[in-house]
């Protein structure tokens, strides 16, 4: 009501009210013009960060099926594997007792280390009050069973499967090192070969007695 007293004639109205409505179909159909190059993959959508996000939502939506691997063995019971097996010493057989309940300090994994039809089985046995390996071995199956082919027992030890290779850490003390801060470390690479592990090289660390210490105080100014 107020556009009809505010001192424009009739005329001037109706063509201010063409004028806008052409003005309204002109930016409704510049929208559905952008619109259309977004969903038609042609557009300024296609290039640059935004293009890269469509593909990534569209790969996260449809994943690829894993294949699966006959050679993955079914779980093994690590504690009876290594109680029952003749090469493991008795120190470390005394020392696989439980933690909490029926928790065992035992490490497992899994991995090709020895070209075999099922992957091999690597054990670290460890303590409980400080989780300091006490014993690894390495596990070939063979005729429905599993055969002792790597073992080391002089703590602290920890063995590894590392694309392919076995590694194993040993850490060093000298007198007066405590548990957590050995003075140096071994770190040994195997490979399989012949049927048996091989040494293929070794890297020596040498750890700073400065690091962690407590510092000395300043002097007085």
């Amino acid at each position: 009501m107020r556009g009809l007293t505010d001192g424009r004639t009739p005329g001037r109205i109706r063509k201010s009210v063409q004028a806008t409505s052409t003005a309204v179909a002109v930016f409704v159909a510049i929208g559905v013009s952008l619109s259309g190059c977004g969903a038609g993959g042609t557009g300024a959508r296609d290039e640059g960060p935004a293009h890269a996000d469509a593909v990534g939502g569209a790969a996260s939506s449809s994943p690829a099926p894993v294949a699966s691997s006959s050679k993955i063995p079914d779980r093994v019971d690590a504690v009876r594997l290594v109680k029952a097996d003749p090469k493991v010493s008795a120190e470390v057989k005394r020392e696989l007792k439980p933690c909490v309940a029926d928790e065992y300090p035992v490490d497992v994994s899994y991995g090709e280390l020895t070209a075999g039809e099922a992957e091999d089985i690597v054990v670290n046995v460890l303590t409980c009050g400080d989780s300091v390996g006490v014993g690894s071995y390495v596990y070939r199956e063979k005729d429905g069973g599993y055969e002792n082919v790597f073992r080391a027992e002089e703590p602290p030890v920890y063995a590894e499967i590392d694309r392919g290779d076995l590694v194993v850490s040993k850490q060093l003390y000298e007198k007066g090192d405590q548990v957590s801060s050995p003075s140096s470390e071994n770190v040994i690479t195997y490979r399989w070969s012949a049927g048996r592990f091989i040494e293929a090289y070794r890297t020596h660390t040498d750890y700073s007695n400065a690091v962690g210490a407590t510092p000395a105080p300043a002097p007085d100014s």
